[in-house]
């Protein structure tokens, strides 16, 4: 399996990886790191926790609301699940603002503090995948890998992006879907803005109108069953992943399905508790302060938050 080829080589690596990273973005120096001054009973500790499609370097990623939620949520392994960094965007156009930053803080500060941190690149960040076996800055870079619950369920963790036809088949047609998402994530802030003047609650317009559009609605049942057959195929108990920007916990035909969401819309996390049991978390990034939490579709042996 992956995790088992898993070997931290960094001494043979080049030595551009050895004194910098390849990342496309400067890593935050280590006095910048652990700026959180959270209160201690504040702090919601966890075993695990999965995060993904952050898109730091976009204008639609809340990155506050992530920071804010990195440094009130503590874990023994944190999973990035992919798109944590948006190479399209950057390559065509530079954004990386404090708060982007503050995210890294917050992230190399856990490393510090005794979290494994293990990277799944996903399409947007691939190029990350070239590194894939490697550590960069106390971050195991890994193409994917096996996850272990606390009551012995064993889960595949990877983005998904090879299960998405149009990525593998139609990159120019991944290109141009990316440019109409960015657009509609534009007027998702827009919207936001409008609700947040009134005094309401976030909202995410985006994810609404993807959700009643009924081939996006297909696409996504279509991208499930593909990932659930693939962990099935290896002998699995189920699957971690990502891509679709659509959090879930599902049972699929025996076969445990869980997506951690995303960053740009919903804010959400999927984490795992002392016993192994599943949630999903949303963090409102209108006021920085954690929803209720909840599971989609609660499936045997998952516990259900009141």
């Amino acid at each position: 399996m992956a995790e088992n080829a898993w070997a931290r080589d960094l001494h043979k690596a080049p030595a551009a990886l050895r004194g910098s990273s390849p990342l496309p973005f400067p890593l935050p120096t280590r006095r910048a790191r652990g700026t959180s001054q959270t209160p201690a009973h504040r702090i919601r500790h966890h075993r695990t926790i999965f995060i993904s499609d952050t898109h730091l370097g976009t204008r639609g990623c809340k990155a506050d609301a992530l920071a804010d939620f990195l440094s009130k949520n503590n874990c023994r392994t944190l999973y990035l699940v992919g798109d944590i960094v948006d190479g399209w965007r950057l390559k065509h156009r530079w954004f990386w603002p404090d708060a982007h930053n503050r995210v890294l803080e917050e992230i190399l500060h856990k490393i510090d503090t005794g979290t494994r941190v293990i990277y799944v690149p996903g399409n947007h960040d691939e190029v990350l995948r070239d590194y894939c076996g490697r550590e960069i800055a106390g971050v195991e870079l890994m193409r994917e890998t096996v996850h272990e619950t606390a009551d012995g369920r064993r889960l595949l963790v990877l983005h998904g992006d090879q299960f998405d036809g149009v990525i593998a088949y139609a990159r120019w047609l991944a290109f141009l879907g990316d440019w109409a998402y960015t657009r509609a994530l534009e007027l998702n802030e827009v919207c936001a803005a409008i609700r947040k003047a009134f005094g309401l609650p976030y909202w995410s317009l985006s994810a609404y109108l993807k959700n009643k559009v009924k081939n996006a609605v297909e696409y996504i049942c279509r991208f499930e069953n593909a990932v659930v057959e693939e962990a099935r195929t290896r002998g699995l108990d189920g699957v971690v992943c990502g891509h679709i920007h659509h959090a879930a916990i599902r049972d699929i035909d025996g076969v445990l399905y869980t997506n951690d969401g995303d960053w740009v819309e919903s804010c959400t996390a999927l984490t795992e508790d002392a016993h192994g049991n599943l949630e999903i978390l949303h963090w409102a990034p209108s006021q920085a302060e954690p929803a209720p939490a909840f599971i989609s579709e609660p499936a045997e042996g998952l516990a259900v938050p009141a």
